[in-house]
C-alpha cells in the first residue's frame, strides 16, 4: 500500500477520534449548568456530585437516575446514547476526588432495558406506551 494512502487513513482515524465526546465534555454540555463544573452543585437547588455517596454507590441506581431523572432533573434516556451516558456517569463517579468504578456502555444498556421493561409492565402504564 502506498505511504500516502496509509497516512490518509491514519488521518481519518484521528479526525473520527477527535469528534468523540468524553465524559467531561458530555457533563459540560448537559449537567454543569445545574451541578456546576466543580461538581459542587447549588445548595438547596441542585445536589453536589463531588463527594456524593449516592453517585459513588450502586452504579445501576446512578444509571437509572441519569436515564429517568429524579426530582427536577431531566431525563436523558432519549437524548444521550449508552456510550456517552457511560462516559458521563464514569466521569461523575471519578471526578472531583470521587473514587467509584467507571461504568460501561453495556451496563447502561442493561439498565436501560430493565427500565424500559418495568415501564411496560407497570399497571398504570398506557396501553400504547411502547
Amino acid at each position: 500500500m502506498k505511504r500516502w494512502i496509509v497516512a490518509a487513513m491514519l488521518g481519518l482515524g484521528a479526525q473520527a477520534g477527535a469528534q468523540t465526546l468524553d465524559g467531561k465534555a458530555v457533563f459540560a454540555a448537559n449537567c454543569a449548568a445545574c451541578h456546576q463544573a466543580t461538581g459542587a452543585g447549588i445548595p438547596g437547588a441542585f445536589p453536589a456530585l463531588k463527594g456524593n455517596r449516592f453517585v459513588q454507590g450502586d452504579p445501576d441506581a446512578v444509571i437509572t437516575t441519569v436515564l429517568m431523572g429524579r426530582g427536577g432533573m431531566p431525563t436523558f434516556a432519549e437524548s444521550i446514547d449508552d456510550a456517552q451516558l457511560a462516559q458521563v456517569i464514569s466521569y461523575i463517579r471519578q471526578g472531583w476526588g470521587n473514587q467509584a468504578e467507571p461504568v460501561s456502555p453495556q451496563a447502561v444498556q442493561a439498565v436501560r432495558h430493565k427500565v424500559n421493561a418495568s415501564e411496560v409492565l407497570r399497571p398504570d402504564a398506557p396501553a400504547n406506551a411502547h
